[in-house]
């Protein structure tokens, strides 16, 4: 998952500062204010909307849209939509299988866009089930390098929380936990005096596909395609992209 991941995590700090942050911004606040809605206004009683809070910080979100999310989303100010999360299914070139997640006010326009997204970029919608069954949900946290600290720090921080491994990603680390496991192994970095950037429930491939720089140029493609829209907010693929592939990629 090594490629995988660290072309996520360049993807997600490129996003931070380019031309989409405020579609970017939009996604996590729309995350707030669901959390807000399921769980509750307060982050200390929903560790749901403290994770989604701290996503939003990271990134720059201003704490007055932070706020008028919560207010929203918990009832105390008016104007809250009521989204819904439907999950969609289909395939990127390469046989790459696709997640896609919407969190939406309206079913039939996410549904036509998502459909859009994938006919004009090579990819094809599947049938409920048909994709699914290739991921496996868990927790992933992601801890910035800052300082010595090291791998052993951060594994040794988690462990006895529930984590089941952790990767080094170059500019960061990667802890994935049981999904059940996510906000005791956050507690447990915050504990160890250790900072994170993001705690999120995610989708990891049990299998993955090994692609070349053409295909994998495709697959990115249609994955921007998809979360361009204001209708999605994750994808998940199982693709594997070695280092040397990103560096073309790159160049």
């Amino acid at each position: 998952m090594s490629g995988h991941s660290k072309w996520a995590t360049t993807k997600h700090k490129k996003a931070v500062i380019d031309a989409r942050r405020g579609k970017m911004f939009a996604k996590l606040i729309k995350n707030i204010e669901v959390a807000a809605r399921t769980g509750g206004g307060d982050p200390d009683g929903n560790p749901t909307l403290y994770d989604a809070i701290q996503k939003a910080k990271k990134s720059s979100v201003p704490n007055d849209n932070i706020d008028r999310a919560v207010k929203r989303g918990s009832g105390a100010d008016a104007g809250g939509a009521d989204y819904q999360t439907i999950t969609y299914e289909g395939y990127a070139a390469g046989g790459v299988a696709v997640l896609i997640e919407c969190l939406t006010d309206n079913r039939n326009r996410a549904a036509t866009e998502v459909r859009l997204a994938m006919t004009r970029n090579g990819g094809a919608m599947a049938d409920p089930g048909s994709v699914a069954y290739l991921f496996t949900r868990k927790g992933v946290v992601i801890v910035p390098k800052s300082g010595d600290l090291t791998e052993d720090d951060v594994l040794m921080a988690v462990l006895d929380a529930g984590a089941e491994e952790v990767n080094d990603l170059g500019e960061s680390f990667e802890v994935i936990t049981e999904a059940t496991d996510l906000v005791p192994v956050r507690t447990a970095l915050v504990e160890a005096g250790i900072d994170y950037d993001s705690a999120d429930p995610t989708f990891l491939p049990s299998m993955s596909v090994p692609l070349d720089a053409e295909v994998a140029r495709k697959v990115f493609k249609l994955i921007e395609a998809l979360e361009d829209s204001d209708e999605v907010q994750n994808v998940y693929a199982n693709f594997e992209v070695s280092d040397e592939t990103l560096a073309l990629l790159d160049a």
